[in-house]
């Protein structure tokens, strides 16, 4: 048997899975999936976004975008409509219960991300973080 590379795409899936076992019962006691509350916190930080930007950043296939943000929108938290002067350019923002969802889970979040820390340690957090963002401008 060879020896082979250990995967790093296994190893970030690993990482992430390990890292939303914090969050996920949190997003589920408010009725959030995991895209849900990416595109709610993006939406909170950016501020409005046409919808191709939103699935960029929230790594959500443009496809599934439409059905997440179509919950999103039945359910009251965002609000989507097009330009004006461009009818295939479709915008979002939250709307106020969106703004309001953000805040009530804010608390339960940081205590989260308090728990990782408390484990994990701050400085290698924050080193994992700027590697992770380094990794991130890598391009094939």
């Amino acid at each position: 048997m060879s020896n082979t590379r250990p995967s790093l795409t296994l190893t970030l899936l690993q990482a992430r899975e390990a890292a939303m076992a914090f969050f996920r019962p949190l997003l589920n006691q408010h009725g959030l999936t995991e895209q849900q509350w990416r595109i709610v916190r993006i939406l909170r930080q950016q501020g409005e976004l046409e919808s191709h930007q939103l699935a960029r950043q929230a790594c959500i296939l443009k496809p599934s975008m439409t059905g997440v943000l179509g919950r999103l929108e039945r359910d009251g938290l965002v609000r989507r409509w097009k330009s004006p002067q461009d009818q295939r350019r479709v915008y979002v923002n939250l709307t106020e219960k969106g703004q309001q969802c953000f805040v009530s889970m804010s608390d339960g979040m940081e205590s989260n991300y308090q728990k990782i820390q408390a484990q994990f340690g701050e400085e290698k957090l924050q080193q994992l973080l700027g590697l992770l963002n380094e990794l991130k401008q890598v391009k094939p």
